[in-house]
């Protein structure tokens, strides 16, 4: 293969080579790792840098949620350019891991909900401040352009030929008019101790503006697009990831894991089936309807087609966007079913608040909720369908609000990561599947 590589060296088939092996058989150019695992940082956790107060870090998490969910919308209802897939820095989990030779340690945004995985880059003449420096691909010994019009470039859903001295470059533009573009380029990713994958391909950011956080360098893709870091690492963790977050209030780091490690199996599994449809970007599933303590409500779609994929589970979604037949059955059945003092919410953004002002024993008013997927019932906690706000005024002193943390979808429904935490959730890009575990994730390994 080494000859043919050199004998093909200046012809546009070595292109056509290096996207075969890079996307569709990514495993020729990684580092075999049957499985590892790495540590994630909720952003607005009490080990993120943030400085806001509670009530601030509550205000941000519902505004990134709505925000959101307007951009992950359907490319035939789009009026925006095909190439956006998400809103930057709205995602919440923060991803450490390596780039270059030698390694360059950085912070990243996790996103299931976008592919192209990119990084600030020097020279950086319109980026936003980040604490760290800009990677500098002139110090790596691993990087490698990408040409302009190439099949890579071709295969990259960014990618255009607006790059720097012939080369493959890429914009994305999203829903709150931030935008990064730069060059496409193969670089070597390393994940955690042991785990590096050479020649994955990359985002060069040159300019970047909008609203990027200054603690991350960029965005890390785990979508099921084809460029998506997932997709690229393919067969050499078995096309399988898992991830259990922990609830924000907890001090401790949720864990993602790959391969071997990311098998979720054991008493208490259920798993539905991933359902491919548009760019195959987002991981749709069939929720065919809910509970609330004994009352099951089942969607009222009437066209199979309609029900299947109809909704998309989300790692940087915070909130749950329920189809708005089922929200609207949720929200009259929890009137009926908690006796609790109803009051407006103090963010103005949510449907269904009560005042828990000075009261214990909160979660046993609180009836358990069952999201009904296809094939699998999903329990969930309160923690997991409620989420609470402290806001102190001068006349009213503080005043805690508890509020539910589902809303009526758009053209979207979401399944946000308050639902999935303390949950071991495992994906499999091969069988196309979705497992739930309920775990303690503050333990899990």
């Amino acid at each position: 293969m080494g000859s043919t590589m050199k004998l093909y060296k200046n012809n546009h088939l070595i292109f056509a080579i290096t996207l075969t092996l890079a996307i569709s058989n990514p495993s020729f150019y990684t580092v075999e790792a049957a499985g590892f695992s790495i540590d994630l940082i909720h952003r607005d956790s009490l080990q993120s840098p943030s400085l806001l107060s509670p009530f601030g870090r509550v205000e941000a998490v519902l505004q990134r949620s709505f925000n959101r969910s307007k951009t992950l919308i359907p490319a035939e209802h789009s009026p925006q350019s095909p190439s956006t897939e998400t809103v930057p820095d709205e995602s919440v989990y923060l991803m450490q891991f390596a780039i270059g030779t030698p390694k360059i340690e950085t912070l990243a945004i996790m996103d299931t909900g976008s592919d192209l995985t990119w990084i600030q880059c020097a020279p950086c003449k319109g980026c936003y401040k980040q604490k760290s420096p800009p990677f500098n691909p002139a110090s790596s010994s691993t990087y490698k352009s990408v040409l302009c019009r190439s099949p890579i470039c071709d295969g990259v859903k960014s990618g255009n030929c607006q790059g720097t001295k012939g080369e493959c470059g890429f914009t994305l533009k999203y829903g709150d008019n931030s935008v990064s573009t730069g060059d496409v380029a193969q670089e070597t990713i390393s994940l955690g101790p042991s785990a590096s994958f050479n020649n994955i391909i990359v985002g060069c950011s040159h300019t970047a503006r909008g609203t990027f956080s200054p603690s991350t360098s960029g965005i890390v893709g785990l979508g099921g697009g084809k460029e998506s870091l997932l997709r690229q690492m393919g067969p050499s963790i078995g096309a399988k990831f898992s991830y259990c977050l922990v609830p924000t209030s907890a001090q401790k780091s949720s864990k993602m894991h790959f391969g071997d490690d990311a098998v979720v199996s054991g008493a208490g599994v259920v798993t539905t089936p991933i359902v491919t449809k548009n760019t195959g970007t987002f991981y749709h599933l069939t929720l065919v309807g809910m509970s609330v303590g004994n009352q099951r409500f089942d969607s009222d779609s009437s066209k199979k087609s309609a029900l299947e994929g109809n909704i998309v589970i989300d790692s940087g979604t915070t909130l749950t966007f329920l189809p708005r037949d089922l929200y609207g059955k949720v929200e009259a059945a929890l009137k009926q079913q908690v006796s609790l003092k109803q009051i407006d919410d103090p963010h103005k953004k949510m449907k269904l608040c009560y005042d828990v002002t000075n009261m214990k024993d909160v979660e046993a008013k609180i009836p358990e909720i069952t999201a009904h997927f296809k094939g699998a019932d999903v329990k969930l906690k309160s923690y997991n369908t409620f989420i609470m706000s402290t806001k102190k005024g001068i006349i009213t002193g503080a005043k805690s609000a508890m509020c539910l943390a589902f809303v009526p979808a758009g053209l979207v429904p979401i399944y946000g990561n308050m639902a999935q935490m303390n949950f071991l959730i495992g994906y499999d890009l091969v069988k196309k599947t979705v497992s739930f575990k309920p775990t303690d994730c503050t333990t899990a390994i």
